[in-house]
């Protein structure tokens, strides 16, 4: 009984020991446990990297115009006294469209016929003295000298009549500038100026559009002129219509539109229906070739090295995992963008829902 009262002093301490040692083994244990936790897999969406062959072409919108088109001017300024059409007009070349008035021209084409007769009078007059000087040389009567200066103001008089002749002539041109002819059969699209306003010189009066060819002019981004050829076939959308129309390329711009990255293409249409003012859409066929198609929302920008340039990327899954690629985008088609290069291949799994919480090599865990 003695020995039972010492010894139970120390039974807590014993019980206290004993538990620090059960808890050590299970702290390395709970260690385990605890660092496990941290490797939990990132619920992602994936889809697999696409072949595709043939793609739809993409629409570019543009407006009807007439093949044969001009704005007329006239190449003297003054005031607009008649004007005989009127807009959506049929009119035939040649026609007299509107007229000019300005009060200089009538007495510059007389003033230059009167100096045009003046000049031809006195070079007759020195014609004949020439031809009296002549006889005089071969009687002796004048020297050799004389008669040379008498040629010489024949040859001056005859070269300031053909001068006066040219300036005539001008002036008669531009008299007849002041009637606005057609250049060609057409009709009357736009009136820019009424009877009664001032014209300068150069400045457009109306617009006058040929009957018959149309055409349409829209602007494609550079990379896609490949291929293309003038007199290739290509589809036109007209208005809300679902059946396209054929068209047929018959200009290919190689210069940009305005500095602009994108480049001209006119496409002539072969169908009747369309009308100059319509809208319309020209198809163009994308180069595939083979091309890897990845979700667009899959398509991330990642600095790489502190200082260097955004580059694109994505996400492939890999054994559970997710692996960082660099990739290069060619171009953007509705919900996909197409890939340049041999980065990825056909049925890589690639990721497009939550990103956000991915880092590489994240063990990843796929939603359906």
């Amino acid at each position: 009984m003695a020995t039972h009262l010492e010894l139970s002093p120390f039974l807590p301490r014993l019980v206290v020991v004993a538990l620090m040692v059960l808890l050590a083994g299970c702290s390395e244990d709970g260690t385990v446990e605890a660092s496990s936790g941290l490797e939990r897999a990132v619920a992602v969406r994936a889809a697999p990297v696409t072949m595709t062959v043939d793609a739809e072409p993409l629409r570019f919108a543009g407006v009807v115009r007439a093949g044969q088109r001009a704005q007329l001017t006239f190449q003297v300024g003054g005031i607009l006294r008649t004007r005989t059409v009127e807009i959506g007009q049929a009119v035939e070349q040649g026609e007299v469209l509107a007229t000019l008035y300005n009060p200089e021209l009538e007495p510059a084409r007389n003033a230059s016929r009167a100096r045009l007769q003046e000049l031809q009078a006195q070079a007759e007059q020195a014609r004949r003295e020439a031809q009296r000087s002549d006889q005089l040389f071969e009687r002796g009567v004048i020297s050799a000298q004389q008669r040379e200066q008498q040629q010489a103001r024949l040859d001056a008089f005859e070269a300031s009549v053909s001068s006066a002749r040219a300036s005539l002539l001008q002036t008669q041109q531009l008299q007849g500038e002041s009637q606005l002819r057609a250049p060609f059969a057409g009709r009357v699209e736009a009136l820019l100026v009424e009877p009664g306003e001032f014209i300068a010189p150069g400045q457009p009066v109306m617009r006058l559009a040929a009957a018959g060819d149309l055409e349409v002019e829209v602007l494609i981004p550079g990379h896609m002129l490949e291929g293309l050829s003038v007199g290739q076939q290509v589809s036109v959308w007209h208005g809300l219509a679902d059946t396209p129309v054929q068209g047929r390329v018959s200009e290919i711009g190689q210069g940009s539109s305005q500095g602009s990255a994108l480049y001209p293409l006119v496409v002539s249409l072969e169908q009747a229906g369309a009308r100059t003012g319509d809208g319309v859409e020209v198809g163009i066929g994308q180069p595939s070739g083979g091309a890897l198609n990845v979700p667009l929302a899959a398509i991330m920008r990642w600095s790489g090295v502190t200082g260097s340039a955004d580059r694109q990327m994505v996400y492939r899954v890999t054994d559970q995992r997710a692996e960082r690629v660099a990739v290069d985008v060619e171009a953007l088609r509705g919900e996909s963008a197409v890939l340049r290069g041999d980065s990825l291949k056909e049925g890589d799994m690639v990721i497009y829902a939550g990103l956000t919480r991915l880092s590489d090599g994240d063990t990843v865990e796929l939603l359906p």
